[in-house]
């Protein structure tokens, strides 16, 4: 095992099940379920969140999609961002489907880090398959992210097409690094049941909201 994977495994939370419930609003995945993990901030949420969380139940034919409220991203100021019971209450209400869930998981489970929140996940829910939903502009920036290899090592990762990144983010370092393991598009809907480091790079709407975009006023109310 790596030291990145050991690391995210010692450093792992272990609340109730019974916490965990309430986070998910009552209700436990079942065993050999498909869960797709977006996180973020959602600060605030808008609606290419949930376009994507709706392409990743059809194209990767999914059971559910979970959106992780971050207390807070360590990558991100503290300047303008609204409290957590906030950005989960509107995260929440943008939901608007049975099938997406929107959660402050990361307070339940004590992590802050994404590799740290999967091994947290992975070690209560052993018989769940998870994937890691993202959009194109972050696949350009992971390499920020603290053990970012080993996110691919423990999950299937799904990137969705967003409008101006397409290139840059197949350019960028991680695409490059990991060009071997890249699942053809056409077998998207496998994508769960493969074997990590897989990944795949999904075609659909290109929307271009964005949080800071809505937070600077310069599109309409999400």
């Amino acid at each position: 095992m790596s030291d990145g994977l050991k690391e995210a495994r010692n450093s792992v939370a272990f609340p109730t099940p019974a916490r965990l419930a309430a986070a998910l609003s009552g209700r436990l995945p079942a065993a050999g379920s498909r869960i797709g993990l977006l996180g973020g901030s959602f600060n605030p949420p808008h609606r290419a969140h949930r376009e994507i969380s709706l392409q990743a139940l059809s194209y990767l034919a999914l059971d559910e999609v979970w959106w992780l409220v971050s207390p807070q991203n360590p990558l991100k100021s503290t300047e303008g961002m609204a409290p957590l019971p906030q950005r989960l209450e509107a995260a929440r209400a943008m939901v608007g489907h049975p099938k997406l869930r929107a959660a402050a998981l990361e307070s339940a489970l004590g992590t802050r880090r994404t590799i740290d929140s999967l091994g947290a996940l992975q070690n209560r829910f052993p018989r769940v398959k998870f994937v890691w939903l993202m959009g194109a502009d972050n696949l350009i920036q992971i390499e920020r992210w603290h053990a970012w290899q080993q996110i691919f090592h423990r999950v299937p990762v799904a990137i969705f097409d967003r409008p101006s990144y397409s290139l840059k983010a197949m350019a960028a370092k991680p695409a490059k690094h990991f060009h071997k393991n890249r699942l053809k598009e056409a077998y998207s809907r496998c994508l769960a049941d493969r074997q990590p480091p897989v990944w795949v790079f999904v075609h659909g709407h290109r929307n271009p909201l964005s949080a800071s975009s809505i937070r600077a006023g310069q599109s309409s109310a999400p």
